[in-house]
């Protein structure tokens, strides 16, 4: 097996989803871009030097100012080897950023009355073969990192959920269960443990409760009301070789198709696609608390908002540490699926968010998405 399909299979099978925080910020000449909404300021002269110090594929920046979108950029191309140039409206895969929107979407049912944050898991998912210290974990701590799930999936289960011929829903359910039948980790309630799996039971009990997909219910509940046209999950472009979106990078591009994401029963923990516009638009929401057509009570935003651990602190889907630069608590998460990575800092005592990604994983990526998050900071918050 040569080196190239090596590093591919080790990255697919780990089936990385960044944890939050590992790159967290401390105290860190405008152009008219015509967009969808208007004019706003080019930031490629900002995001330049970056990407080429960096050597990346390519860069992309937005920012959120008083709650609206006042500059964006990208800089680079789709795609090494290829000229096709990345654009500002192109659509970027945002990893574990996915899972403050499972979160908001299970809010959406507990604000129907159909769930509570302290539904259980035996409450939904009646299987005589989850274990009996699983049956107890609540949706809090599914969506907290504190259920006491392992943090890695073994290796057997990446493999079948690949299978070929089974549903997502056939796939999901197996993924879930296959956790589920085990002893936890640790105590639930009483650690901390960054874990996709909490997030793929929650998006299964989902499923059970309403009889349809977690990626429809994401489709119906929060992207189109919030008019994310742009979102789907998994790769970007599309297959089998088509330049029309960014491809992700390994050591070099990775064809999109099923190889060139998770695998799709990890969806809740982190397969969304969406362009940085269509990301700006969920994040706004979280920054105003705008309740709306998504959410109703902004009690529910700062159920979401609010730690439910300490050490690291961490929310709903959230990361939420203090900063200086923020005055106060930001809201933080990073995601990558090993070919893309994508970060979101946002103050909502500013009403300000700075949204980084590019088009390779977080061993090169991660660093020149944050420092251009910082330079983003200093343009728009000196």
């Amino acid at each position: 097996m040569n080196k190239r399909r090596r590093t591919l299979l080790a990255g697919l099978l780990t089936s990385l989803i960044t944890p939050a925080g590992l790159w967290g910020l401390g105290n860190t000449s405008s152009l008219a871009v015509e967009s969808g909404s208007g004019s706003l300021d080019n930031l490629n002269s900002l995001l330049e030097p970056i990407w080429k110090k960096a050597k990346l594929p390519c860069l992309a920046g937005l920012a959120l100012v008083d709650g609206e979108v006042k500059g964006a950029g990208a800089v680079g191309v789709r795609k090494k080897g290829d000229s096709t140039p990345v654009t500002i409206h192109d659509k970027f895969h945002i990893g574990s950023c996915t899972k403050s929107m499972t979160a908001t979407l299970v809010a959406t049912f507990v604000e129907d009355g159909k769930l509570g944050w302290d539904t259980t898991v035996g409450d939904i998912i009646t299987s005589e073969k989850v274990h009996e210290d699983f049956r107890k974990v609540t949706l809090e701590q599914l969506l907290s990192h504190t259920g006491g799930f392992p943090t890695d999936l073994p290796l057997e289960v990446l493999f079948w959920s690949r299978t070929a011929g089974k549903s997502v829903a056939e796939l999901r359910e197996y993924m879930a269960m296959s956790v589920l039948k085990e002893a936890p980790a640790y105590p639930p309630g009483e650690g901390w443990k960054y874990s996709n799996s909490g997030f793929v039971v929650a998006g299964y009990m989902l499923e059970i409760l309403t009889g349809e997909s977690w990626e429809t219910l994401m489709r119906k509940r929060v992207f189109d009301p919030l008019g994310m046209d742009s979102a789907g999950f998994g790769a970007p472009a599309t297959p089998p070789d088509q330049v029309d979106q960014p491809w992700g990078h390994l050591d070099s591009p990775v064809n999109p198709g099923p190889l060139a994401d998770n695998p799709p029963a990890l969806g809740p923990a982190g397969t969304v696609h969406c362009s940085l516009f269509d990301l700006a638009k969920f994040v706004r929401m979280h920054v105003l608390k705008e309740t709306g057509p998504v959410l109703k009570e902004k009690a529910t935003f700062e159920k979401l908002h609010t730690a439910v651990s300490q050490d690291p602190e961490y929310a709903m889907g959230w990361l939420v540490p203090e900063r200086k630069w923020a005055h106060g608590p930001v809201l933080h998460h990073a995601g990558s699926n090993t070919m893309f990575f994508a970060v979101i800092w946002a103050s909502e005592a500013r009403k300000f968010a700075a949204i980084t990604a590019t088009n390779v994983g977080p061993g090169v990526g991660a660093k020149p998405c944050d420092e251009a998050v910082g330079a983003l900071i200093g343009k728009y918050l000196p």
